[in-house]
């Protein structure tokens, strides 16, 4: 699918489905341009027949004969006053999705300021999000139409604008394909090869350590996780670095368990569903470099995966099992279904080594965190709160929710200690959100700015919502990049 902005003597009736993003207004007020004439008429007079007034969310679908155009769809955006990009990137969602659902191949979109940088890239992260289904596996006929379109064309947009958009809605999309991937298909051994077929073709730097290079570079809390499965665990090491221009060094540590069953403390059933998703922090950080390499940002970046499986093999970790991580630190299992921290504790330790200007990491890692914060907002931890307050900009920017939660209790911190070792890695059920937070920053070096990102919970959608479809939502993603393009939010 080709996102691209009109030309001089475009002409709408090229396509066949006609999208106008509207601001809020009574039907007979509705600004309706781009269109004029009879079907301008038209178009209004079933506005005003149905009532609508184009607020936020809205939509109506209207048949027309008007050249090659099919439909006019118009989607509502809110009052002019209250508009946010996210409410432009859901109306241009909704007007792709309806073309979809009709088999129209080329579509236009209209968007009042359109030529603004900010308007035209959330029309085209809305657009491209808008074609996202993830039906590789169904074989059976299904009575749902939807064929994505060939072509978006923003009316007036803006070049660069709908070029980055598109490489942004793309990333979401690369990074919900992998996280939706069950995990008879993607093993660490497979999303260890995704990630190399992603170096290849952007030109990245990638190393990936087998188990025993693993347990060579003295990662042994990462070893032991993935030590029960007969998927052996890879770490994944990849760097983008920029031509020219570098305004510093980030690392994006993304948890890449690529299914939990909790280990010999093992899940319920129903609590191992969707577990083939708590790889969705290493998809996220994956979608991330992707984005910054396709759009040439001026930022190194490093991306650090420690991919594994925990199963409750023969092999497996125990509970009172006492592990090393590879800073030196000893940690003290009391809850093998605390998997994803202790993977982490190794990739942060690496992650150090390599003096970045910042690390942030991102994981599914705790279900206190989807309690206290639900299914659409996931938590934010930091030890430098101008790193935490970059992060909560840009997540702002792009229509990612995060919620910034405490670090300084010194009674929860006092849990995070073990009578044996020098950490446990579960704290208990109260606060549990902060003390896995705080048991990370034991892995992290002093001086670094380093935030951690919660995203249990919203890294799967159930129902689906705004430019979300069901299944894995590619969080974080746009967040990660949007960060390094230094937008505004």
């Amino acid at each position: 699918m080709e996102v691209k902005v009109s030309e001089n003597g475009f002409k709408i009736e090229s396509a066949e489905v006609i999208g106008i993003l509207a601001y809020g207004a009574d039907a007979e007020k509705l600004s309706l341009e781009p269109l004029s004439g009879n079907v301008l008429d038209f178009c209004r007079r079933a506005a005003v027949n149905v009532g609508f007034n184009a607020k936020k969310g809205s939509s109506i679908k209207i048949p027309v004969d008007f050249g090659s155009a099919k439909f006019v769809i118009i989607c509502g955006i809110g009052k002019k006053d209250s508009e946010t990009m996210d409410h432009i990137r859901e109306a241009s969602f909704k007007a792709v999705r309806e073309a979809a659902s009709v088999e129209c191949k080329s579509v236009v979109l209209f968007a009042e300021g359109a030529e603004n940088i900010d308007i035209s890239r959330a029309a085209a992260e809305g657009a491209v999000l808008g074609t996202y289904r993830f039906d590789k596996y169904i074989t059976r006929e299904n009575d749902e139409k939807f064929k994505a379109p060939e072509t978006i064309t923003i009316i007036g947009g803006n070049q660069k604008g709908a070029a980055e958009g598109t490489i942004l809605g793309e990333s979401q999309c690369y990074t919900r394909n992998i996280a939706n991937e069950p995990a008879n298909e993607v093993s660490p051994q497979v999303l260890a090869a995704k990630a190399v077929k992603l170096a290849d073709e952007l030109g990245l730097e990638c190393e990936v350590w087998n188990e025993e290079k693993i347990l060579k570079e003295k990662m042994g809390a990462f070893h032991a996780v993935g030590r029960g499965s007969a998927n052996p665990p890879r770490f994944i090491h990849l760097t983008y670095t920029p031509k020219g221009e570098c305004k510093g060094h980030i690392a994006f540590v993304g948890k890449g368990l690529t299914f939990d069953s909790g280990g010999l403390d093992i899940k319920p059933a129903e609590y191992m569903l969707t577990m083939k998703g708590d790889k969705s922090g290493a998809c996220a950080v994956l979608g991330a470099v992707r984005a910054a390499a396709l759009m040439k940002l001026p930022w190194k970046v490093t991306v650090i995966i420690a991919a594994a499986e925990n199963m409750p093999g023969g092999s497996s970790y125990r509970p009172d099992d006492i592990l090393r991580a590879r800073n030196g630190k000893t940690i003290e299992v009391n809850n093998t279904d605390a998997e994803g921290r202790l993977t982490l504790a190794d990739a942060l330790s690496f992650a150090s080594e390599l003096k970045p200007d910042m690390i942030i990491d991102i994981a599914t890692l705790t279900g206190a965190c989807a309690v206290a914060l639900g299914s659409s907002t996931a938590g934010l931890f930091t030890n430098n709160d101008k790193a935490g307050e970059r992060v909560l900009a840009a997540g702002r920017a792009c229509g990612e929710r995060f919620w910034k939660l405490p670090m300084n209790d010194p009674n929860l911190r006092e849990l995070v200690k073990s009578p044996f070792a020098d950490v446990i890695n579960s704290a208990g059920r109260y606060g549990g959100a902060i003390t896995a937070a705080m048991f990370l920053e034991e892995f992290v070096g002093k001086d670094i700015p380093w935030v951690h990102l919660d995203m249990a919970a919203s890294d799967f959608i159930e129902k689906p919502y705004s430019y979300y479809a069901k299944g894995a939502s590619g969080f974080g993603a746009r967040t990660l990049a949007t960060l390094l393009m230094d937008v505004k939010g």
